[in-house]
């Protein structure tokens, strides 16, 4: 049986599970162009694949009656917005994906935006470099109230690394908020809307699902302290980008830190882009070589696992 991959960052650091996948009888191939897949790429590199392992890449119904063979696939990652999880159910194909393994990269991504923030670090570094020698006033993190949306295996780093610089952690999930991890780290369990209230950050760490798309809107925007800043580290589309868009032109909140949006790379003329309080980095935050270590040799053992299956 054949395998296939096409995250980048597997060629650059998950070589050495080329050999544990062929050990286990498998046949792979992996994208070694440095360059993301297009769609028709996509399709005819993995036309005979059993089992292949996806980044970004859309396996929708179209992607998925196209490819008989297709028998399990495995996120590079942990959010699957971008895999028919019904579809792939409906068909009998196993779903996998490498939960934890980019939690701290993440974790610390969402962190560098709290110190971004508080020292002035973007306007003061392009200043210096405009050869502007501006002494902007920044403002301690110890003592401020962080609000985690979703307490996962990110949401929890992030609580325990804001811990550590001595703020206030509120947490909220949906689901289940992991009382020995509060404990831990001094974690107050809270509800939605008193995050938004309470809080001088509002980090996302929830996926994108139906229930969560748009989950951010001007009525939550509105429903935050005037001097928040918020911070996606998660997906776009959690995020109403056009409310988001007239919340920070009207200062309803005072900055808006973003890995993600909904459109990748972002048009030359996304409004967010022209705006002084909106800062955007392009969907880095899981890539540190020990996360991409990581998310490697997790998602070669279960597609592993997953193809003996159905062998």
């Amino acid at each position: 049986m054949k395998i296939v991959v096409t995250p980048r960052g597997f060629a650059k650091c998950g070589l050495d599970n080329v050999k544990i996948i062929e050990d286990a009888g498998f046949t792979v191939e992996y994208n070694a162009t440095g360059n993301a897949y297009t769609k028709e790429a996509f399709y005819e590199k993995t036309r005979d694949a059993d089992g292949v392992v996806v980044g970004v890449e859309l396996v929708d119904k179209a992607y998925i009656d196209a490819h008989p063979k297709l028998k399990a696939v495995v996120k590079f990652g942990v959010g699957t917005d971008n895999i028919d999880l019904d579809y792939c159910r409906e068909k009998g194909i196993f779903v996998g994906r490498t939960v934890g393994s980019n939690a701290r990269s993440v974790a610390e991504t969402a962190i560098s935006f709290l110190f971004a923030d508080s020292k002035n670090l973007y306007g003061s570094i392009s200043d210096t470099r405009a050869h502007k020698w501006t002494k902007q006033t920044g403002y301690e993190l110890e003592g401020k109230t962080i609000g985690i949306v979703g307490f996962g295996a990110i949401g929890k780093k992030v609580a325990q690394m804001a811990f550590g610089l001595g703020m206030r952690v509120l947490a909220y999930d949906p689901y289940f908020i992991d009382p020995e991890a509060a404990r831990a780290f001094c974690v107050e369990e809270a509800t939605f809307e008193d995050i938004l209230k309470g809080s001088d950050f509002v980090s996302l760490h929830v996926p994108l699902t139906p229930e969560t798309t748009n989950y951010i809107t001007m009525k939550q925007l509105q429903a935050m302290k005037p001097g928040a800043v918020l911070i996606n580290t998660a997906r776009g589309g959690i995020v109403n980008e056009a409310d988001l868009f007239e919340a920070l032109s009207a200062n309803i909140i005072r900055a808006a830190y973003f890995d993600v949006l909904v459109n990748e790379p972002p048009a030359k003329d996304e409004p967010l882009l022209t705006l002084p309080n909106f800062y955007l980095t392009p969907h880095i935050a899981s890539r540190s070589r020990e996360a991409e270590e990581n998310t490697a040799r997790m998602a070669t053992q279960i597609m592993i696992d997953a193809l003996k299956k159905r062998s």
